[in-house]
This record gives structure tokens, sequence and C-alpha cells, in this order.
């Protein structure tokens, strides 16, 4: 085997796992998935039928990437982070999963622990969002974004991030 899989995970058929990727406990990986070399899937994770993840990616425990989403090389996702695949859900209408919305994130990008990507937005190049941040827009390459919704507070430049402006302590 090119990868480890721990006992209690479970791979459907028709996926596509790259050489050294792990992984670990209580995770599934739908149908149709691909994931790249070198990931590393922590416990609890679900990727569903036809998501690409790319090369180098670590995703923390308890996250789900549903079908429509996509994940370019090393993207780091903290634990719990929320992806969506469509915009207003009712549960006694189906969705036709055509009508799933695309949600890409971008090569070297950041995504804290809790945060959420509302379906539809592109995560540009390396940026970085913060933990908790609501994401309903797309994101410029190498920017810094948090809060409810997410804005923008800072740039990422040659790898060194730079805040605008510290935001008030309140406690």
């Amino acid at each position: 085997m090119k990868y480890f899989k721990h006992k209690t995970s479970i791979i459907d058929k028709g996926c596509k796992i790259g050489k050294g990727s792990k992984i670990w406990h209580w995770s599934h990986i739908s149908k149709k998935s691909i994931i790249g070399e070198n990931c590393n899937l922590g416990q609890n994770v679900y990727v569903g039928e036809n998501v690409k993840i790319g090369n180098n990616v670590k995703i923390q425990n308890n996250v789900s990437i549903y079908q429509g989403v996509k994940i370019e090389d090393n993207v780091f996702c903290g634990p719990s982070v929320v992806f969506t695949n469509v915009k207003y859900p009712i549960a006694n209408k189906p969705v036709n999963k055509k009508k799933y919305q695309k949600t890409v994130i971008k090569k070297g990008s950041t995504l804290g622990a809790n945060s959420t990507i509302i379906c539809g937005v592109k995560i540009g190049k390396n940026s970085v969002i913060g933990a908790g941040a609501v994401i309903t827009k797309t994101v410029k390459d190498n920017s810094v974004v948090a809060g409810n919704p997410a804005k923008e507070i800072g740039k990422v430049y040659l790898g060194k991030i730079k805040i605008y402006k510290k935001p008030n302590k309140k406690i």
C-alpha cells in the first residue's frame, strides 16, 4: 500500500490516494475522490464524492469536505473547518448534485480552526483565513481575512503576515 489507512477508516471504491498520504481514525473517503501525495487527513474527516485534494495538504480533525470543493496543493485546514455546497438548503427539497456550487481553495492557503467557507467562493493563493471567520465572498491572493462576515485585515508578502490595524482589545 502506498498510503496509510487507519483500520477504522472507510475508503470507498474508485478513490485515488497518493503515495505517502495518511488517513486517520474514523475518516470516510467517498467514491471518485482524489487525494494527492503526502496529505494528512486527521480523525473524523469526511471527503465527499468527486472531491479533489492536491498534494501536501493537511486537514485537521472534524472537517467535512463536500462535493463541489477543490483544494489545491499545500493547503492547511484547521480543526473543524466547515465547507458548504448549497447556499440555501431546505430539508424537504432534494438538491440536484449538478447544482452544487463550486468552491476552490488555492495553493498555499491556511484556513483557521472553525472557519466557515460558504459555497461558491474562491480562497486566493497563499491567503490566511482567521479562526472562526465566515467567508461569504471570494478572497484575493495573499490576503489575511478575519471576522463574521470576514473582512481583509492584512496581506501576506514573501511568506510574512502584515496586519493593517490591530483590533481593539476587549474581553
